[in-house]
Parts: C-alpha cells; structure tokens; sequence
C-alpha cells in the first residue's frame, strides 16, 4: 500500500472504495455534478488542498470532464493536481448498461492504472513499503468516536458540534458528516478534543 500527502477527490462511493483499497490517504466523494451547488464542500476542498493538497481523479468521460473544469476555476491554483485514467472501453460489473461513452470510469480501473495515474499526476509518495513491519498511520476518526465524544446521537450535540466548529473556523451549518470528513483530512484528534474540554468548561 503507498501512502501519499494529497487527498484525493473522485465522482462517487464506488470510486471512493476503488481508490482506498490502492492508496493510503483521505478520498473524498465529489457527489458528481451536485459540487456545482454544495459552496459548504467547496469551502472545505479550497482547506484541504490549502493545507496537504488534493489530487482530482474523474472518469474520462466528458462529465467528468466538465466537473475537473469547474474545480480548476474554484480551487486554489498551485495546490490542485490533475490524475487522468485512460480512456477503456468497457463497464463496471456492478453496472447493468455502462456509461453513455461506453468507457470503465476510476471504480473499473485496475490498481497498477490508477497509481500510474496518481505517479504522473506529481503525487507527493510519502511511504511505499510492501513489509508488514511499515510504521502504521493513525488510526481515522470515525462515526463511534463522534458518538463517543457526543458529537453526535447525544441531547446536546449541536451544541458540542457548534462549539467544535467555532474553534476550527468552520462554517456553522456543516454536517457531523462533513466535520468528520475534513477532521481527517487536515485535522486531529487533539484540535476536536481541546475544542470540547473548552466546552464543557463553560459549564
């Protein structure tokens, strides 16, 4: 497994579990064409890339074409980098008709294609180890830990959640989703934990 620093932004969920079964890093689901709209995800994409870096890594079919056209002009330039898979007839098995191009999008991809495309796309590679003996990254922040701290599912987690997002400078209306997604993108454990000590002070 190669752990590189950039996140990496793909269309969908099957894309998502494609490219996490090949690289170790944050990948975050653009959700298609509903970026156009979503300006709370754009905010936390201009972070990510401000902060680590994101590599955008579409279908190449002209939809996925027309969103990485819409991110070159909304993301910060200089922080962004482009990862094309080649053009492969075909469909995904899952799939009962493929694409109106009739190509394979990133979830179809082989493994050794994708890290060609991240390899010629400039992705920072921060450890390639086959050995069991690799340092092990941090574990990621999940759902149960939200749960866990009362972020979420508790009586006062909007308020825990609001107090969270005051501290890190994030936008009031972001989802315990989209909190849990930038937190393991550019953030700690320690910056959320500090935020609710300082919370649960006020009481």
């Amino acid at each position: 497994m190669i752990r590189i620093r950039e996140a990496i932004l793909v269309e969908g969920r099957y894309d998502v579990n494609t490219v996490r079964q090949v690289v170790d890093t944050v990948v975050l689901e653009s959700g298609g064409f509903r970026i156009f709209n979503d300006k709370e995800q754009l905010k936390l994409l201009r972070r990510i890339a401000n902060t680590r870096g994101l590599i955008v890594l579409t279908d190449s079919d002209g939809a996925g074409f027309v969103i990485r056209n819409y991110l070159k002009g909304a993301l910060p330039a200089g922080r962004v980098k482009q990862a094309y898979v080649p053009d492969i007839a075909g469909k995904e098995r899952r799939k009962r008709h493929g694409s109106k191009e009739g190509k394979l999008g990133v979830e179809g991809m082989r493994p050794e294609i994708i890290l060609e495309a991240l390899r010629r796309a400039g992705a920072t590679i921060i450890q390639e180890d086959d050995s069991s003996t690799a340092a092990p990254a941090s574990p990621p922040i999940t759902k149960a830990d939200f749960y866990e701290w009362g972020l979420s599912g508790g009586p006062d987690s909007t308020q825990r959640r609001a107090a969270v997002l005051k501290a890190l400078d994030l936008p009031a209306h972001m989802t315990a989703n989209a909190l849990l997604e930038f937190i393991n993108a550019v953030g700690t454990r320690e910056e959320i934990q500090n935020a609710l000590q300082q919370f649960d002070k006020r009481d």
